[in-house]
């Protein structure tokens, strides 16, 4: 007979804890049949393998937009007809003015806008749930893409960009977590991995289709055109997602117990009585049950910076640190300026832009290698090879840089290459997936809010001093870069634990047991005696039962059912 609905608790003890609250939903035992019903009538249309297809299909939609929203200016900033219309953004040739300072504030102010969209998901993420503020996000987007198109005036531009940045920081900072929710953990790494590789897919078609317009050089359809494309995929992701089903987590976080069974159910395509179906659904509803035990009335948000046995703090500082990291790579300063640093090599316009659109390419290509490596190898492997990659790559260019020869700036070409190859492999995807797996359900919202709040403010630092920085320093650009790559290397190694073939429950037990035993989560993750997310031997970690013989009062009731 299939289990009740149920909130898990530890004990008498535990449940006296939460006595300040009402008395919940939760501790109601819902008769068994009436709630099997509720389960089968909130069956998601899609199930199996279609259901996860479709939802890295939106998911992956969200993100092309978003790499193409990066892409698109990189070519467009040295177009004739962009430079008539904003002649504050054409660099003369002699470095004269503020015009290379102005080039990079349009470019970066559209992170500031991210900046603002990622940190409003601190109180809407939650409160709308996983679906709504994607769609919220893609319409914001959507306004913002036809106020670009039809801009006349360097201030509206800018104004139109902050918009368009607002709805990708509530997408970015949601769709990972939507689509870690909804992964099974074998494959969880894979399919996140793909949302990487559909970034550099857009960055790729941006620069093929900035290519394509560049021709058009007697009308403005040469920059409007490629900057208005991105409505499209704004609206396939918007109506996509109308199809899906919500996160089980987030479901299961406000209640809807019986909908969450129901998409795990649909996610695992068998019936929601089967054993693992139920091990899913009862390990997270006692992850809730210990972040609520140990949380008590705080708020998520609140609840981030605590510490204790969850560990909230750590786990959220580390998802910020992370997304911190992939900026500071440098990497952007490829992306949004791919023309111009060819340009600056002594390529001419045409070969440029060819070769940027190649570099993108090729960008694309190699992301997809991390897709067959993450769930085999893991994620601190991948990021270490390409931090170690990366640094020895801006070193490279730096040296080549100092001698300046055609030589050199060919090999300087081909080691741009190489640099967006590291990185494809090591850090482009997993800055989205790893804090999305790192954090417990209950702040994962506020949590994905900060650290993709960190991308963007670190986004904005590289493409608002790229620039600058070339027309003052040059070459020696790179050895900044380089320093901060070689930085990245021993942190990840000591303080980054393991994630891979790990439910993002199992995560809370590793923390837990780390915090239990007083010793590095790096050296508990690595561990393979952890017990799975939902077993007795994992509630006692969690402290959701104790060694008194106190049982789970969700485990006397399924006793009782059965």
């Amino acid at each position: 007979m299939s289990r009740t609905s149920y909130s898990p608790h530890v004990s008498d003890d535990a449940a006296s804890n939460t006595s300040r609250r009402s008395k919940t939903r939760e501790d109601v035992v819902v008769n068994s049949s009436d709630f099997d019903a509720e389960v089968v009538a909130s069956a998601p249309r899609l199930s199996g393998p279609a259901l996860t297809a479709a939802i890295a299909f939106v998911a992956g939609t969200g993100f092309t937009l978003f790499g193409y929203d990066q892409g698109v200016m990189s070519a467009l900033l040295t177009a004739k007809q962009f430079e008539n219309v904003f002649p504050q953004v054409a660099i003369p040739k002699d470095g004269s003015g503020n015009h290379a300072t102005l080039q990079s504030f349009v470019v970066a102010i559209y992170e500031v806008g991210c900046l603002i969209g990622a940190l409003s998901n601190l109180w809407v993420g939650d409160w709308l749930g996983r679906r709504k503020t994607i769609v919220v996000g893609g319409i914001i987007m959507v306004i913002g893409a036809i106020l670009q198109t039809a801009s006349y005036s360097y201030a509206q531009l800018v104004v139109a960009r902050i918009i368009t940045g607002l709805g990708n920081g509530l997408n970015t900072s949601t769709v990972p977590s939507y689509h870690a929710e909804c992964s099974p953990a074998a494959r969880r790494g894979s399919l996140i991995m793909i949302e990487g590789s559909l970034i550099t897919f857009g960055i790729m078609i941006s620069y093929w289709i900035d290519f394509a317009f560049f021709w058009i050089s007697g009308s403005t359809a040469q920059w409007r055109v490629p900057i208005a494309l991105q409505i499209v995929l704004a609206l396939i992701m918007i109506v996509g997602i109308s199809f899906l089903p919500e996160s089980p987590r987030w479901l299961a976080k406000h209640g809807r117990d019986a909908e969450a069974l129901a998409v795990i159910s649909a996610l695992d395509d068998k019936p929601h009585t089967d054993a693992g179906v139920q091990q899913t659904y009862h390990g997270i509803r006692e992850a809730i049950a210990a972040e609520s035990h140990h949380g008590n009335d705080s708020s998520p948000l609140r609840e981030v910076f605590t510490n204790g046995r969850s560990q909230n703090f750590r786990r959220a500082f580390l998802g910020v640190v992370v997304q911190c990291f992939q900026q500071i790579t440098g990497i952007n300063l490829i992306t949004y300026y791919a023309t111009l640093l060819f340009e600056r090599l002594g390529i001419d316009d045409v070969k440029a832009r060819i070769i940027a659109a190649a570099n993108g390419t090729e960008y694309f290509l190699a992301s997809l290698i991390a897709i067959a490596l993450i769930d085999r190898i893991g994620r601190r492997p991948l990021m270490l090879f390409g931090a170690i990659g990366q640094t020895i790559t801006m070193v490279l260019l730096a040296v080549l840089g100092s001698i300046d020869t055609s030589g050199t700036q060919v090999a300087s070409a081909v080691l741009l290459f190489v640099f967006n190859s590291f990185f494809a492999v090591g850090w482009l995807g997993m800055t989205w997936l790893y804090p999305a797996e790192i954090v417990g359900l209950r702040i994962r919202a506020p949590a994905n809010a900060f650290s993709t709040a960190s991308n963007w403010t670190f986004n904005f630092m590289v493409v608002m001093v790229t620039g600058p920085a070339f027309n003052n320093i040059s070459w020696r650009t790179y050895i900044v870069f380089a320093s901060l790559n070689a930085f990245i290397i021993p942190i990840v190694y000591l303080f980054f634990p393991e994630t891979a073939g790990r439910s993002l429950e199992d995560m809370d037990v590793v923390f837990a047991l780390a915090y239990n035993e007083g010793v590095s989560p790096v050296k508990v993750s690595l561990r393979k005696d952890i017990p799975p997310a939902g077993s007795p031997e994992a509630d006692e970690i969690l402290g959701i039962s104790g060694r008194d013989g106190s049982v789970r009062e969700d485990a006397s009731r399924s006793e009782k059912a059965s």
